[in-house]
């Protein structure tokens, strides 16, 4: 039996598919914000009572996880077309940061990591695997691009894997100060610091110049 009830097979009947659930979701975060997402509002959205979503997605926390995990998927497929794009290293690693970073406060997929992390105090293993999992592809992408420059003489030679860690532990400090909307310090204010980062520490001559993602990137 499903959450108040109603038979199993009769709650997957008249459920939505899983991802029009996950798009809801993350539409409610852009419009109105975490505050703004609650069970039984989502719910109404796509036409399900707040116990069948429970049923379905267990808990909260765990609505919030898969739809991480969903715009990941999403932003995964735009990272791999970047990355494999007949541009040098350093025009891709521009490319990387350049999708990594927040568009400014209140970005959705920053709002939500940020929650999903800290609700992560209490998660469990299979959790926290999956949320490792998420970030692990963004660091195989990132040791894999840096690891073609340094062959092609673009990059210094650097340890690729402690470049990477480092790197991103740059991108994440800076991208929450921005999501969360501190003042004086923007979007591309930590496009110009990583680009003067990169071309001190890693690049063979000038890093390009950051700049927007071009439309379908």
């Amino acid at each position: 039996m499903a959450a108040g009830g109603v038979p199993v097979r009769a709650a997957r009947k008249n459920a939505p598919p899983r991802e029009d659930v996950l798009v809801a979701a993350m539409a409610t975060i852009a419009e109105r914000g975490l505050d703004g997402l609650t069970m039984a509002g989502l719910g109404r959205q796509v036409g399900m009572s707040s116990g069948h979503l429970l049923y379905y997605f267990r808990s909260k926390d765990e609505l919030l996880l898969q739809t991480l995990e969903w715009s990941e998927a999403e932003l995964g497929a735009r990272r791999r077309s970047l990355l494999s794009r007949r541009e040098s290293a350093g025009e891709r690693l521009r490319a990387y940061v350049d999708l990594y970073v927040p568009d400014g406060a209140r970005d959705p997929h920053w709002t939500l990591w940020l929650e999903v992390w800290n609700r992560s105090q209490n998660a469990g293993p299979a959790e926290r695997d999956r949320q490792a999992a998420i970030e692990g592809a963004w660091h195989r992408d990132l040791v894999a691009l840096l690891a073609e420059g340094i062959s092609r003489g673009e990059f210094r030679a650097v340890d690729p894997d402690r470049f990477a860690a480092r790197l991103r532990a740059l991108l994440d400090g800076f991208s929450i100060q921005v999501a969360v909307g501190l003042p004086g310090i923007g979007r591309e204010d930590i496009l110009e610091h990583v680009r003067e980062f990169l071309t001190q520490t890693l690049a063979a001559q000038a890093f390009p110049a950051a700049g927007r993602l071009p439309d379908g990137g």
